[in-house]
């Protein structure tokens, strides 16, 4: 199952198209939620094997499971929850996800950067970025308690707007341009931004070619998107639940169908 304020079939599609083609036993639902602690100890109380956590639960969800793993911790952040008979052990693939992203597009570590966002996935892109070496990164969010304490927990800096700061890697780890929510049709970063940087990534999934995305590559900018973030962090999932490692062929075709 996967729990999140506005759940879509992303996950689930992934999950069940690989549940099928390599016959196991498992299904996967998407739900919300208003009462968190009694979902999750539904977890516990009816044997379910596993939940995805997404926004805004990932950190709401730490005082409700027994075990934080390393991944999960050093962030303190949840995206999975796994249930060994009753005892829930909780992880992050999304800081995986990013990190293996950010080296596949061999970007330079003394790029400047800015991320847009101060919640779950944010630490985890920061974190990622401050792994990979990158040492001139921006958090950019108006939250003025969680955004420089999230900057300065990993050395950086931290400004309510982007200003007139113009970055090389802009990263959205934010809502905004997620459909189905109140700020669909808007981007994180002026348009100008987004013409200056050479890189964006934007880790909205629904949809891929979010307004951020559409305008970067109107710029021919190279661009990370959050279907690539999914796919892979949702890979790690599924390991984590059966145990079994899908081939990378399998895993795109999985990807392919759930936006499919």
């Amino acid at each position: 199952m996967s729990l999140s304020g506005r759940p879509s079939n992303i996950g689930t599609r992934f999950h069940n198209y690989l549940y099928d083609e390599l016959g196991l036993d498992f299904v996967y639902k998407a739900f919300t939620t208003t009462d968190l602690p009694a979902a999750i100890a539904a977890i516990r109380a009816l044997g379910i094997r596993g939940c995805g956590v997404s926004m805004p639960f990932k950190e709401a969800c730490i005082e409700h499971v027994d075990v934080m793993h390393p991944s999960a911790s050093a962030i303190d952040s949840v995206n999975t929850i796994v249930n060994e008979d009753g005892e829930l052990h909780a992880y992050n693939t999304d800081y995986q996800a990013v990190a293996d992203l950010l080296r596949r597009a061999h970007l330079d570590p003394e790029t400047t950067v800015a991320v847009a966002g101060s919640g779950g996935m944010a630490k985890a892109v920061v974190a990622a970025l401050r792994d990979g070496g990158f040492g001139d990164v921006t958090v950019v969010a108006r939250n003025r308690d969680a955004g420089p304490a999230l900057a300065g927990t990993y050395g950086f800096g931290w400004r309510p707007e982007l200003d007139d700061h113009r970055p090389g890697l802009l990263v959205n780890a934010t809502p905004i341009g997620m459909a189905g929510g109140p700020d669909a049709d808007r981007m994180p970063f002026p348009a100008d931004a987004v013409a200056a940087a050479h890189t964006v990534f934007d880790v909205v999934a629904m949809p891929p070619d979010t307004p951020l995305i559409r305008t970067a590559e109107a710029h021919g900018k190279t661009v990370i998107t959050g279907a690539e973030v999914i796919a892979l962090q949702a890979a790690e999932q599924f390991v984590l639940y059966t145990g079994v490692r899908p081939t990378a062929e399998q895993i795109r075709r999985a990807s392919a169908f759930s936006r499919s």
